[in-house]
């Protein structure tokens, strides 16, 4: 196992081990909304692992470490520990962060899609830019509907402000996007490298094929 390897393990662990723990001393306190946010953390966790298993990909460690990070900072110490209230700029900051994990992750299906050799597509840098910037922006809006359907159903403050918090959220969803999008495109381009170390690889039979 390598050193980065050690250190997405070590790190797993504890962040899960801390999520279980906020768990179970919410349900102790009967605070059942803390308790339904550390299930929903410690399995958002899982997501990596998932999207793995399911598309048979690889995708880096240091990437693996930044989005376990993401989410343990926006539904752990935003939410749980409530940063998002005690940190003005959390909100604006993880938000903006967002764009750009998930634009990476459109940026990367999509540039699976087009050097996969059993599918006869070959599609533009200017296109997987795009696409990698608009699917951001709607996992950005299914995440404000999440939002305003928590508000409404069980009476949380997700939503903090509403209609300004909303529009601001989507604004820096945006930006950071973009920037993704602008930085995928000159990688394609060849124009630069930046990327290298967080592409994934195809699984096949024989070898890993990088994409």
């Amino acid at each position: 196992m390598s050193r980065i390897d050690r250190v997405k393990l070590y790190l797993f662990i504890f962040f899960r081990a801390l999520v279980v723990l906020a768990g179970v001393f919410a349900a102790f306190n009967g605070d059942w909304t803390n308790l339904g946010m550390s299930v929903l953390t410690l399995l958002i966790m899982f997501l990596p692992t998932i999207i793995e298993k399911k598309l048979s990909i690889d995708f880096p460690s240091e990437f693996e470490i930044i989005v376990v990070i993401f989410i343990f900072a926006a539904l752990y110490l935003g939410e749980i520990k409530s940063y998002f209230t005690k940190v003005w700029w959390w909100d604006i900051f993880l938000h903006t962060f967002s764009g750009l994990i998930i634009g990476a992750v459109g940026f990367s299906l999509v540039d699976i899609l087009n050097k996969n050799e059993r599918i006869s597509i070959s599609l533009s840098p200017v296109f997987v830019s795009i696409f990698s910037f608009c699917f951001a922006l709607a996992i950005g809006t299914l995440w404000e509907i999440y939002e305003f359907a928590m508000d409404s159903i069980f009476g949380l403050n997700m939503q903090k402000s509403g209609l300004v918090d909303t529009m601001g959220d989507l604004i820096v969803d945006a930006l950071g996007a973009l920037t993704f999008s602008i930085i995928g495109y000159f990688y394609l381009k060849g124009k630069i490298s930046i990327l290298d170390r967080f592409k994934g690889k195809r699984r096949n039979l024989n070898d890993q094929k990088d994409l």
